[in-house]
């Protein structure tokens, strides 16, 4: 109830990207019961968040870091691109530095426990919104961590011998289009040409045009090779998800 002459709270904004329905089911549930949050849309793999998060305004992105093909992380990256005002909050099963230190590298604010208890889980977004980066408050707590991080930043500004500065920027996967990632998640997937021309609502001549650009600039020969390069990389996840974790996870912050 708004009361009189005062003006509406807005809401923020979220796009859910989350493998396992379940989970994301309660988490949407458990966001939106506050009042305080709208989850505008959802997405279960990268290329349908990278899709909706061209079509959906939002502020926080909740990025589920187990996704299949094309990998959370990485997904993270992609959206920091398209909307760099939008907030990344990273969910994971696990919880060590080196995850943490990709999810630094990938731009989010946040890394959460997906097992954490509802109240942490609702409180993470709403210090996001307000400004605070808790991934910074966690760096400065974990000497190692931080002196991993400051390590990355004198290697981007080429301070540390054996570096020309170029860093991540030296990484081919930045060279590829927001189109041309859908089209690889897929490709990671196992989605023929007719499939993903289907899931992304084009052509299967522009899915061909858009891998063909892929090998160019990955410099590989086909299809194969492309996925097999994304996982040598870091990019790309195969095999199953760790779905029982999850729902178990789930049935714990619910209880």
């Amino acid at each position: 109830m708004v009361v009189a002459g005062t003006m509406p709270i807005a809401k923020r904004r979220l796009l859910l990207v989350e493998n396992h329905p379940l989970y994301r089911r309660r988490l949407r549930r458990l966001l939106e019961e506050t009042g305080t949050y709208t989850v505008v849309a959802e997405a279960e793999n990268s290329h349908q968040a990278i899709h909706r998060a061209d079509i959906h305004a939002h502020d926080i992105v909740p990025i589920d870091v187990h996704l299949p093909g094309v990998t959370g992380l990485t997904l993270a990256r992609v959206l920091r691109k398209q909307r760099p005002t939008a907030q990344l909050v990273v969910l994971s099963m696990y919880l060590d530095d080196t995850r943490r230190f990709d999810a630094i590298r990938a731009g989010a604010v946040a890394y959460l426990i997906k097992d954490l208890g509802a109240d942490a889980l609702v409180e993470a977004p709403r210090r996001v919104a307000s400004g605070e980066n808790l991934l910074n408050q966690l760096v400065v707590g974990r000497p190692q961590l931080a002196w991993r991080v400051l390590d990355e930043f004198r290697a981007l500004s080429g301070a540390v011998p054996g570096h020309d500065g170029a860093g991540a920027l030296g990484d081919p996967f930045l060279l590829l289009s927001s189109r041309e990632i859908e089209v690889l998640d897929c490709v990671a997937q196992g989605l023929s040409n007719r499939e993903i021309a289907g899931e992304l609502f084009v052509t299967e001549q522009t899915v061909k045009n858009h891998m063909t650009s892929v090998l160019r600039k990955l410099d590989v020969n086909d299809r194969i090779q492309a996925v097999l390069y994304g996982v040598e990389h870091g990019w790309i996840e195969l095999g199953p998800q760790p779905y029982a974790a999850t729902v178990a996870a789930t049935d714990r912050q619910s209880a």
